[in-house]
């Protein structure tokens, strides 16, 4: 179309795809006005101006305020434009990374909820696991009267300063060192991890003894005592730090006395003679 053909309001808004009380609003904030007015008042825009209801549908598609807009075409550049597009994109790129988070999050929870559904809590099994991407955190620190809340605390702390851009709604679990685990001693726990698909550390493929138990957090005696008792009767022995889970907690279960507790020891086959 001619840029110097003139078209009623009617006219350019079926070329621009818009309605006429659009076009009437964006006369009224001074975004786009008609060339010229006829003698009755009736607006009339120039063919060239589609053009310029290109550039607001982009910058609309992109996210742009009205108001944000204006203020760019009417002195705009090529510079300014590339500029605006780079913070767009950059805007763009940000929501996607929070939505493939909270996609991973959503999945890993789903994950882990479903592997505990058809789990036998009265049962100690010796199964391989694979290895799994984790986020470890340095040893607790129980000194000057420190606790585990205290320790879980500066767990957050320490990951958020280390990490920033990991999502840090993950369940939070717990790593028993093989010498504690082997005297019996499950109070508190040395080091604290959650699963992550982005985590630097693994949880190592290896065999492990898997049981189970219900009961809130820290109640986990009497399924160590028996996970230890189960290796040594069956010909293994601990070769590893034990990792404590709980696959079913406040997310899904309301009672915390119906949570349910998974704790894995890595083992090994005693070679006799």
């Amino acid at each position: 179309m001619p840029a110097d053909r003139l078209l009623t309001i009617n006219q350019f808004a079926k070329f621009s795809r818009t309605t006429r009380d659009t076009l009437l609003y964006y006369d009224k904030i001074g975004l786009l006005t008609p060339v010229s007015r006829r003698a009755n008042n009736y607006r009339c825009y120039s063919g060239g101006q589609l053009a310029v209801m290109n550039v607001i549908r982009t910058l609309q598609k992109l996210g742009m305020t009205l108001e944000e807009i204006k203020n760019l075409i009417e002195k705009r550049t090529p510079a300014s434009i590339i500029e605006a597009f780079t913070q767009r994109i950059e805007k763009i790129d940000s929501v996607i990374e929070e939505r493939v988070n909270a996609r991973n999050l959503l999945n890993d929870l789903r994950k882990t909820i479903r592997s505990a559904l058809d789990a036998d809590e009265n049962k100690i099994t010796i199964q391989h696991l694979p290895a799994e991407a984790i986020v470890l955190g340095e040893p607790n620190d129980y000194s000057r009267g420190r606790n585990d809340y205290d320790a879980l605390l500066s767990f957050y702390r320490a990951i958020s300063e280390k990490y920033p851009k990991y999502d840090l709604d993950y369940p939070v679990w717990a790593v028993f060192s093989e010498e504690r685990v082997k005297r019996g001693d499950w109070r508190w726990p040395d080091r604290y991890y959650f699963s992550n698909p982005k985590g630097h550390d693994k949880r190592p493929a290896a065999m492990y003894a898997v049981g189970y138990t219900r009961g809130g957090y820290g109640q986990s005696d009497d399924l160590y005592a028996r996970l230890t008792d189960h290796i040594e009767i069956n010909g293994f022995e601990i070769c590893g730090d034990a990792y404590e889970e709980y696959p079913l907690n406040e997310i899904c279960t309301i009672d915390e006395a119906n949570y349910l507790m998974r704790v894995m020891i890595p083992v090994r086959e005693i070679k006799r003679g």
